[in-house]
């Protein structure tokens, strides 16, 4: 059954990338949003890495192919997987009805919740109309996060959205806004973690309701590429069972 799997992994691959199944695996391409501490970012030397980087190298490996990182904006990111600039997009997209539209989803391989972030010395409460009522607070444009608090909150208070959370982190260390919303890994490397200032996290971790926050992260594809996104789905699944996913895991998130 191992012998079969790899085989017929390597076979649609090289059908699917290369537009015939007798022609050679090439690499895969995958398009990734930069930066996303910790999920995906570049180290000093220049280097991408993250936890998206190293968990997609690590089934790539187990597929028998190549990566091929290409990075994209977010606002771009859909539209780059539909003009064939990569094969794939995995850089902490959520899964969700309105993405399932224009994409094909593997199995989600993470489910973050998400986090509201203020400087420490900010009286917040728990989120709400009433707390949140004029102040600034900074989203990634076009996420998931934004949504929620456009729709939440866009009539109380005012929303700025930012490009990367690298920017909406520097406008918060110049005091330009009251808090900002973001998946808690990112909002704890960035922030949390970070020696520029001093923040704390506000309220309770966030999940629901689904048609927001969706299903946890899982890798987009064309919509007729479903034999690449089974492979992969196979690729996780053996990377779970064989303890890699958990060693990734715990590299950038901690044991727990």
């Amino acid at each position: 059954m191992k012998i079969q799997k790899i085989l017929s992994l390597g076979a649609l691959s090289a059908a699917l990338i290369a537009g015939t199944a007798n022609a050679e695996v090439r690499d895969i391409r995958i398009g990734v949003d930069v930066p996303y501490e910790p999920m995906e970012y570049r180290t000093p030397d220049g280097e991408l890495t993250g936890f998206d980087i190293d968990l997609g190298n690590a089934m790539c490996e187990e597929i028998g192919i190549q990566c091929e990182w290409v990075v994209q904006g977010w606002d771009g990111i859909i539209p780059g997987l539909m003009a064939r600039k990569y094969d794939a997009i995995m850089s902490s997209m959520t899964i969700n009805e309105e993405r399932r539209e224009q994409v094909l989803f593997s199995d989600p391989y993470i489910t973050p919740p998400s986090a509201w972030f203020a400087p420490a010395d900010v009286e917040i409460g728990t989120p709400s109309d009433e707390t949140l009522e004029g102040m600034t607070i900074g989203v990634q444009r076009g996420t998931l996060q934004d949504n929620y608090v456009t729709d939440m909150y866009g009539d109380v208070a005012d929303v700025n959205r930012y490009a990367t959370a690298d920017d909406m982190v520097l406008d918060m260390d110049s005091g330009r806004l009251d808090a900002v919303f973001l998946d808690f890994p990112i909002g704890k490397s960035t922030l949390l973690d970070s020696e520029a200032g001093d923040y704390k996290v506000v309220g309770e971790m966030i999940t629901e309701p689904k048609e927001y926050f969706g299903e946890g992260f899982g890798i987009a594809f064309r919509k007729r590429d479903e034999a690449l996104a089974e492979a992969f789905n196979e690729a996780l699944a053996t990377l779970q069972e064989n303890g890699t996913y958990d060693e990734i895991h715990a590299k950038y998130f901690g044991e727990e």
